[in-house]
Order: structure tokens, then sequence, then C-alpha cells
């Protein structure tokens, strides 16, 4: 991965922030990006001294013209760019009965449309050099939940994406790969609005939903994605991988 040029979204928490630390000590040059300045200049500064090298870029995934000026600007101050990995994400619980239009729309368009529309932004830089892309999936893609409908739709969605995407580009040298975790300890759930004391005791829960008996660590949901972008995953593309101590191969309970 030396000197990859390698654009993250979400690099500022979570397993976005995992995967930037991962591919910055493997010698990349990890382009950050978040919407939250502290936490990227926190992730620099334990990047700092790597093999690689991290650069902050700070935007709204789901704006369209802040998604144009990442891409031009890094292209233009890169040259180019290798691999995508698409991290950046949201939660909300929310039934079909309780889930609002404007509820349902936000999940979908920073989970789905943004997903879709970075792709789209990068595809030329990743055609030059045959580069690749890994979107950040779930469990939730593959397997239905009750109480999380529009998240569970909008992951379904970034497989489909993922599947289609890869079959139009692999004549065209570029491969796509999604990643589908379990339950991770992130921000994510309480960003999503839990109560601390409920994630503590939904954690707590990973013991008995995953037959590995505990949730998973972002580093290792990294791992898997710095594979898949590696050279390593040459004859890989269209697949969306399972990282989840055997949540999927379970019974909802």
């Amino acid at each position: 991965m030396k000197d990859k040029i390698v654009l993250i979204t979400g690099a500022s928490s979570g397993i976005g922030r995992a995967a930037a630390k991962l591919f910055a000590a493997n010698g990349a040059k990890v382009i950050g990006v978040g919407r939250n300045e502290a936490e990227l200049l926190a992730v620099h500064e334990e990047v700092n001294g790597l093999a690689g090298s991290f650069r902050i870029h700070l935007a709204d995934v789901n704006e369209q013209t802040q998604v144009d000026r990442l891409v031009t600007e890094t292209v233009e101050y890169f040259g180019h760019i290798d691999v995508l990995v698409n991290s950046a994400g949201i939660i909300k619980s929310g039934s079909l009965e309780t889930t609002t239009l404007d509820e349902w729309d936000k999940m979908l368009d920073v989970n789905l449309r943004a997903v879709f529309y970075l792709m789209q932004k990068c595809l030329p830089a990743l055609i030059e050099r045959k580069g690749n892309i890994v979107n950040v999936s779930s469990v939730t893609g593959t397997r239905a939940f009750p109480g999380v409908l529009a998240y569970c739709v909008s992951k379904a969605g970034i497989d489909q994406l993922t599947r289609c995407t890869a079959l139009e580009l692999a004549p065209k040298g570029v491969r796509v790969n999604a990643v589908n975790p379990g339950v991770v300890e992130t921000n994510l759930h309480k960003r999503g609005g839990m109560d601390p004391d409920d994630y503590k005791k939904f954690l707590a829960n990973a013991a008995n939903t995953h037959p590995l008996g505990r949730p998973g660590q972002p580093e290792e949901v990294a791992e898997l994605i710095y594979f898949l972008a590696s050279d390593k995953a040459a004859w890989i593309t269209g697949a969306t991988y399972a990282i989840d101590g055997g949540r999927a191969e379970t019974c909802a309970r």
C-alpha cells in the first residue's frame, strides 16, 4: 500500500478511523473525510510518524457540492485516487409505523445516496489507476432485524450497489467489494440516540447474539477492508464479506 492514495469517509471515528490508521501504518497517503475537525486532528496526531500520511478534509458526504470539492481537490493535490473506502454512516431506530419520511430520507441519503455519488465522482480517477472500492455495509444488509427499518434497507442497498457496480466496472479493471460487520464497539449507536446505559447492555447482549460471544472491534473490520483493497485480493470483486462473529448465521434473537 506504499504511496497509494486512499480516500476514507467517516475517518473521524469507529471503523473509518481504524481503517485510516491501518492504511497509514502501511505507507498509504490517506485522505480522511469527516465533519468533526477535532477528532480528525486527533487521528492526524495518532498516525504522525507512521510510514504513510493523513490529510484532513472536512466535508459532509451528504452535500453534493462538498463531495465535488473533495474529489476535485484530492485529484488536483495527489494526481489520482487508488482506493475509496465508504465508511461514513448513521443509524436510528424506527419501524414502519414510527419512521418519519424525513428520517427515512436522511438514512437513505447518508448511507446509500452519498456512497453512490462518491463512487460515481471518484470513478474516472479509479479507472485510470485500476483502483478499487470497499463499502462498509452491515449484517443488516443481509438479514432482517426489527426496529431499524431504514438502516436495514440502506445497507441492503449498499450490498446490491456493490454487486451491480462490480459487474459494470470489472471490464475497466476496477474492483468493488463490501464488508458486513455485526455489532462493533463504535459511537454509531450512541450518536443514533441510544442511551449510554442501554448501549452497555446492548454490547453485553452481543455475547448472546453473536456465536463467538462478543462484539467486534473496529480494528478487526479495518483488517478486512485493508485486505480487500490490497493486491492480495486482486481476484475478488462483487463480494459482500460477513465479519460478524457468526451473527448472520443465527435466527433473530
